[in-house]
């Protein structure tokens, strides 16, 4: 019986994920890894980096967490870390807005906001990251140049479509010829029609009379009448005696049709809407507004207002001698 090695490293536990629509979200990015992606920046950030890198999406990527994962450095450090890669480009906070289809007490829908960093391997700038949030983000090509994801679609040469063409006739050939006897299945008007005599024995049509009246069975079905729809409307009060069941049928196809309906108004889906988030402090702002991801205060500056410039000496003897008069009025009086 082999004895059990008691001296063997543990494997580490794996990386904890956020809960479902939190955490990492990888950005875009055609370029894979590779050996010294990350040599750009400094060491601290090199290796964070490199570990917020092998991170599957949806793993949670708050400081607290990063650093139990990181025994080199705490949550200090990781927090200025991730300011850095921010700056650098490789990633973004922001803010989402979901409704949700779960309704409220008083049963109106529910809206909340998912929190995602957004990772990029190839450090981007703040143009970037802003189209990101526009839905409007190029693709990366294998030479290296930069397109619209609308316009990726290479151009086909007269050599692809020579090679084209060779293989359709290769694929033709190679498809065995159809037999006589098979048959494409009819349409749901002619189907409709064929059954029609089962129903209402009084209407058999027969195959010549199926197929001219195709046509005007398919403009009932192309209106919105549902197959059951069409044979209800063409079985009902008939008569006790039906000599020509086709010329019976072509009237009530003819006369019965129903309206074309209005076609329905598109209505552009609703778009995610996407918050950039400042990566130190949280707060909300427009692209423009976080260069590097970063808000004013946090970049270094301040929000606050100009102190206001000092009296001159005048002003001041002034004022001085009106708050003077204003004491004394009242022990006048």
């Amino acid at each position: 019986m082999a004895s059990q090695d008691l001296n063997a490293v543990m494997p580490a536990p794996a990386h904890p994920m956020a809960n479902p629509g939190y955490g990492k979200r990888s950005a875009p990015d055609r370029q894979p890894s590779r050996p010294g992606g990350f040599d750009h920046l400094p060491p601290r950030e090199r290796y964070i980096a490199a570990f917020i890198d092998r991170l599957p999406d949806g793993a949670a990527m708050d400081a607290k967490t990063l650093a139990k994962a990181l025994p080199l450095y705490g949550q200090q450090a990781v927090r200025t870390a991730l300011n850095e890669l921010s700056r650098a480009g490789h990633l973004r906070r922001v803010r989402r807005r979901v409704e949700s289809t779960a309704t409220g007490d008083g049963g109106e829908n529910v809206t909340r906001w998912v929190f995602r960093t957004y990772w990029s391997r190839t450090a981007r700038d703040s143009e970037w990251w802003a189209r990101l949030l526009d839905g409007d983000v190029p693709t990366e090509v294998t030479d290296g140049t930069s397109v619209a994801a609308d316009q990726a679609a290479p151009a086909t040469d007269a050599g692809d479509t020579a090679v084209q063409t060779k293989e359709e006739q290769q694929a033709d050939q190679a498809d065995p010829p159809r037999s006589p006897t098979e048959h494409p299945r009819p349409s749901a008007a002619y189907e409709t029609l064929a059954r029609l005599g089962r129903t209402e024995p009084r209407l058999a049509l027969s195959a010549a009379d199926c197929a001219a009246l195709e046509d005007l069975a398919a403009a009932w079905l192309a209106r919105g009448t549902t197959p059951a729809g069409l044979m209800q409307s063409l079985v009902a009060g008939l008569p006790e005696q039906v000599y020509s069941p086709r010329a019976l049928v072509h009237r009530r196809l003819r006369d019965k049709m129903p309206p074309e309906l209005p076609a329905p108004e598109e209505h552009p889906a609703p778009r995610a809407r996407l918050i950039m988030e400042c990566t130190e402090c949280r707060v909300p702002g427009r692209p423009e507004a976080l260069p590097g991801g970063l808000c004013r205060a946090c970049r270094g500056g301040t929000t606050a207002e100009a102190p206001p410039q000092a009296l001159p000496p005048t002003a001041v003897h002034v004022r001085a001698a009106q708050v003077r008069e204003a004491i004394r009025m009242p022990l006048r009086a």
